[in-house]
């Protein structure tokens, strides 16, 4: 037995659009852990490969998370607006607050600040009520630095079982920690009081994801060019032959920023800029027209 196609019948997304593109830049940089945050150990996760166990700063990963900062961004944000489409924005609140003209420029982009926690840390060991209040911080945070509340949410890819719960309570509309399917779908979470609530579930991908330079084997820009090209190629031509499909292309500052890179993403932004067949979208529109047109089961 085969599944059926996530996506219902004669879906479409605007102007009748059969492929959605998400493109989800990460703000992290200045929330990762570090000696200077009060951490007992420093940011393992950085083109360095320098995860010192010692209790000492590592210089060269703070340096090169600040990069994304300084010279990342702009780039970023200067291909954006060439190409006139808009992104959605993961964003670490503590990102935001050492870095406010980042939040400014998302805000006069018209794009979307969506929650990656306050900091950029893993939840999967916190209790319900700290994973909710680390959540609440956030939220709280996001609004005061770009006057929005975030709807949508993305971990540090390690969380608990209950983080549903506490997104639905603190109202969120969707959580992108998925990597499941290629279209939204409704998720009946238990709140503990023997009710559920509905939330929706908007997939991510990792595979297009520009942390694959970090990676062994780790692409070229070339090489993850050609991918995301693919992908797009690939999802677009199933969508016109099968049924509705979203995109997503992640990136962070510190990595597809770099200048022997940041020409991809320029090349892929001129490969799919003008097509009247795929909605470019932000992830909080991409959910109200799905909400809109798919109920709750």
């Amino acid at each position: 037995m085969t599944p059926t196609d996530p996506a219902p019948k004669d879906f479409t997304w605007p102007n009748g659009a059969k492929l959605a593109l998400s493109i989800v830049v990460n703000v992290e940089e200045g929330a990762e852990r570090g000696i200077l945050q009060g951490d007992k150990a420093n940011e393992p996760v950085d083109e360095l490969v320098t995860g010192l166990k010692a209790p000492i700063r590592v210089h060269g990963n703070e340096s090169n998370y600040q990069y994304g900062i300084n010279r990342g961004a702009p780039r970023i944000l200067k291909l954006l607006d060439g190409a006139g489409v808009p992104a959605t924005w993961t964003v670490c609140a503590q990102a935001l607050e050492k870095a406010p003209w980042i939040a400014d420029a998302i805000i006069e982009r018209g794009d979307e600040p969506c929650s990656h926690g306050y900091r950029w840390l893993f939840t999967a060991f916190m209790s319900e009520e700290k994973e909710r209040a680390f959540i609440a911080k956030g939220t709280d945070s996001i609004l005061a630095t770009t006057g929005r509340k975030p709807v949508g949410y993305l971990s540090r890819y390690l969380h608990t079982d209950h983080i549903r719960r506490s997104l639905v309570k603190e109202g969120y509309l969707y959580h992108m920690d998925d990597y499941s399917d290629d279209f939204p779908r409704w998720e009946q979470v238990d709140m503990g009081d023997g009710t559920t609530k509905p939330l929706i579930i908007l997939p991510y991908a990792v595979d297009s994801n520009d942390m694959k330079f970090w990676l062994a084997p780790s692409f070229t820009a070339q090489a993850w060019l050609d991918y995301a090209k693919r992908t797009f190629d690939e999802l677009l031509a199933e969508a016109n032959d099968e049924g509705a499909r979203i995109m997503s292309l992640g990136l962070h500052l510190r990595i597809i920023g770099r200048p022997g890179r940041i020409w991809a993403f320029r090349e892929f932004l001129d490969y799919v800029k003008d097509r009247d067949d795929v909605w470019v979208a932000r992830r909080e529109d991409i959910a109200d027209h799905f909400a809109a047109h798919v109920k709750p089961s």
